[in-house]
């Protein structure tokens, strides 16, 4: 698996919950699809975690099925919609009429809270964007026919504290980071901070390689060993709440879920003093091994 596969698999976990995100992401994914206009609908990926989340995306934003779903087999998965009912529905949620628009154009209605926004940018990236391997080298991109809708994504962007660039490529509109922090800070924001860490541990070790000084490689152990470690508490995070377990935790253990989420790149004896009040390291250190209990329990 890709990369950037892996990046939208991990996007693709993010519990769908708010309506008003569900149609933010759907909004995204639509803009940034492979046709969207009065006539039809037509989603294509090759991701199989995205494409398991496309149906009930749409089910809880608009309360509408696709009308063609994937063949077994075919490699890649393509949905569609063309029942114009279903069609004007989509239209009508963006208050927009196919009829009237010449030009796809971001409805900023849509997206004036945070989360929504987020949702939007997560939408667009799983249907039109791709990250490269950070071992071989730094860019992600999101890509559109949408010219107007390109810019009004980097508009957004902008607002949310990134600064992407833009170019054209043979008709298509594309936004990318090319710079490895602007893409840790992207990914982690859209919900994939595994991602942004391996990334973080690919550059640690581009630069590790270029000396051979013995405190840079103990150093670069270490690393590996916070990233690993980190890499299994955030996966049991995520198992409990896909088993709707974080509400019921301990106060103490949800401390420790959220600065663990929050802060996904530092040490055990960096987020133990960020706890109220700082605690030991031993404490800290037990609270994640409960939470590492309870998620194989």
């Amino acid at each position: 698996m890709s990369f950037s596969s892996q990046a939208k698999t991990e996007l693709c976990r993010a519990p769908i919950s708010r309506r008003c995100c569900a149609r933010a992401e759907a909004y995204g994914i639509l803009l940034y699809c492979n046709q969207f206009t009065g006539s039809q609908v037509r989603i294509v990926t090759e991701s199989s975690d995205f494409a398991a989340r496309l149906p009930n995306l749409f089910q809880k934003a608009f309360k509408i099925t696709f009308d063609t779903l994937p063949e077994d087999g075919a490699g890649k998965y393509t949905f569609s919609i063309r029942d114009a009912d279903k069609l004007r529905t989509l239209w009508n949620a963006f208050d927009c009429a196919p009829e009237e628009t010449l030009a796809h154009h971001i409805n900023f209605a849509m997206v004036e809270e945070d989360h929504c926004r987020t949702a939007l940018f997560r939408g667009a990236f799983l249907a039109g964007g791709s990250v490269t391997d950070p071992t071989k080298r730094y860019h992600l991109e999101i890509s559109t026919h949408h010219l107007s809708v390109s810019r009004e994504l980097r508009t957004l962007l902008l607002e949310a504290g990134f600064s992407p660039k833009e170019t054209q490529r043979k008709g298509v509109s594309v936004t990318y980071f090319k710079q490895s922090e602007a893409i840790e800070d992207f990914l982690t924001a859209l919900g994939a901070p595994l991602a942004a860490m391996e990334l973080m541990n690919a550059k640690a070790e581009k630069d590790l390689r270029g000396s051979v000084n013995r405190r840079v490689n103990c150093d670069a152990a270490n690393l590996d060993k916070t990233v690993e470690a980190a890499q299994e508490q955030m996966e049991a995070i995520y198992r409990l709440e896909e088993r709707g377990l974080l509400e019921d935790l301990p106060d103490k253990l949800k401390e420790a879920v959220d600065l663990r989420m929050a802060h996904p790149e530092l040490t055990l004896s960096q987020l133990c003093q960020l706890c109220d009040p700082p605690v030991s390291k031993s404490a800290f250190n037990h609270r994640l091994r409960k939470l590492l209990a309870l998620s194989k329990s």
